[in-house]
């Protein structure tokens, strides 16, 4: 369960400074730049979620991609700041993406996670996402992953 004054929104251009800040200290490759961020800011295609818990603790951020004509969308990534972890704050970004893609009627919502990940693996199993294929060398440093997916209810 997320803190009680957790608040999900979509980002804006004044985020970014933080944005990219925990992309840095989230992930040491595979990361989104500036320019990325700034791009899906003002994407139809791409939409990027926040949670924080007022205008200057920003606790975590979700991207997530939708494709026209495909019943799918991809939730491309997710990062919660360290002091954050364990405290809901994933979970709820998951449903704010979750929500966001069923409102897109989406059928389904897919996405890849490092296989030497098992807190995030965890987290995606226990909210019912199920593991559809493994992926060699996935990642920009070799590494494997996972697909995962989760079917949406309407």
């Amino acid at each position: 369960m997320p803190p009680a004054n957790v608040r999900i929104r979509s980002a804006e251009l004044s985020d970014l400074d933080d944005l990219v800040a925990l992309e840095e200290h989230s992930f040491d490759s595979d990361r989104l730049s500036r320019g990325q961020f700034r791009r899906h800011l003002d994407s139809d295609s791409a939409k990027v979620l926040v949670a924080s818990t007022g205008p200057h603790r920003f606790l975590g951020t979700a991207v997530v991609f939708f494709r026209k004509r495909s019943g799918v969308a991809r939730l491309y990534s997710i990062a919660t700041h360290h002091a954050a972890r364990g405290q809901g704050v994933g979970s709820a970004l998951l449903g704010a993406v979750e929500q966001l893609a069923r409102r897109r009627h989406c059928r389904a919502l897919r996405l890849e996670v490092r296989a030497d990940n098992p807190g995030a693996v965890r987290l995606y199993e226990r909210l019912g996402y199920r593991r559809l294929a493994a992926l060699a060398g996935y990642y920009e440093d070799g590494a494997d992953g996972w697909r995962y997916e989760k079917l949406l209810d309407a």
